[in-house]
């Protein structure tokens, strides 16, 4: 079964690579720039299961996506990813940088998929 996640991360290269891990792994991916472009696709594409965000960005952090986006849709996975951020109560976090196997783990733990 293929699950769709959203990759939000104001770097283009990183989530460029956290994409094609996802798609290894077998996951549908889509992605956004930005905390405001992640919300409008949540509003959009019903099919996204699960939000993978960088804590650190612009405008919106991955803080307040993570947040809004839960209280949008009711049942979303979320998994957050920093260098250098500490993880806050509330949901997962990946640490950066992560290799392939270290994603489908917490994939596996935190989301039950990919």
């Amino acid at each position: 079964m293929s699950h769709t996640v959203l990759v939000v991360d104001d770097d283009a290269d990183v989530r460029e690579v956290v994409a094609n891990m996802l798609e290894e792994l077998g996951c549908e991916v889509v992605t956004a720039g930005s905390g405001a472009a992640a919300l409008d696709m949540l509003g959009r594409e019903e099919k996204i299961s699960t939000l993978i965000t960088d804590i650190n960005m612009p405008g919106m952090d991955g803080h307040e996506l993570a947040e809004r986006a839960a209280r949008l849709r009711p049942g979303l996975k979320v998994l957050q990813l920093s260098g250098r951020e500490r993880r806050r109560d509330g949901f997962p976090m990946i640490r950066k940088p992560f290799s392939m196997d270290d994603l489908a783990e917490v994939m596996r733990r935190t989301t039950g998929i990919c």
